[in-house]
């Protein structure tokens, strides 16, 4: 399993991103000290496969983080930032920096670019295959993975409900937008009703996916949302 190390001083977003990370199935090491950094990344204890760093640290630049870990290291680096000016995009580029993403940004956007930069890093390494797509005609989801595919029977209800949050994968679906959606004819539902549709979708797809990935999360008091690995 890949270590990923954060470099972030605003904790919320820190944490986030490692949320993230996890559920991506990538281990973490958060700090928001350049020094600590620099002193984590050199530690021969540590073994990194990425870095994500935050260009302004409370006790460092993080360009010159990057050049200092450049001097002894070619461990991928992804340079997180609010300055959005091309000088420094081009300057944290040529100090070794392999992507720059600017805030704000999605936290699924920077997964991507990690796998990424994980795959030039390492271009022997198979690429991971784990997707969800639906087949309108016959109700089912297919369920894509390195072991091959899974065919899962679904209900209208259920269709409806995948296929809606499949829409805008990581966006929150409250449970007034789904009945919205999925009740054509605008019949009179209670929560309770969406949230047992969405237990048995669930139960569904986790029956059948072998790494047990939890395709539907929920976020408590505001609805559900669809998770990509």
């Amino acid at each position: 399993m890949s270590h990923i190390l954060i470099v972030e001083d605003e904790p919320r977003l820190s944490q986030l991103v490692a949320d993230y990370l996890h559920h991506a199935h990538f281990q973490t090491k958060q700090t928001d000290s350049a020094k600590a950094a620099m002193a984590m990344a050199m530690a021969h204890e540590q073994s990194f496969q990425a870095i994500i760093l935050d260009l302004m640290l409370p006790d460092g630049d993080g360009m010159e983080v990057c050049k200092t870990i450049r001097q002894y290291s070619n461990v991928p680096i992804i340079m997180v930032t609010a300055r959005v000016d091309e000088v420094d995009r081009l300057l944290g580029l040529e100090l070794g920096a392999d992507d720059y993403l600017c805030k704000p940004f999605s936290p699924r956007e920077l997964v991507a670019r990690v796998k990424a930069v994980l795959r030039r890093a390492n271009p022997d390494l198979p690429e991971q295959e784990h997707s969800l797509q639906l087949d309108e005609e016959r109700y089912e989801a297919i369920l894509k993975q390195p072991q091959g595919q899974q065919r899962i029977g679904l209900t209208a209800i259920e269709f409806a409900l995948l296929s809606t949050l499949s829409r805008q994968p990581g966006r929150i679906w409250s449970r007034d937008q789904l009945m919205d959606e999925i009740y054509n004819d605008h019949r009179v539902v209670s929560d309770r009703t969406i949230d047992s549709h969405i237990r048995k979708l669930r139960r569904k797809l986790s029956d059948r996916d072998e790494q047990s990935h939890d395709w539907i999360g929920s976020v408590y008091g505001v609805g559900y949302r669809l998770e990509t690995p």
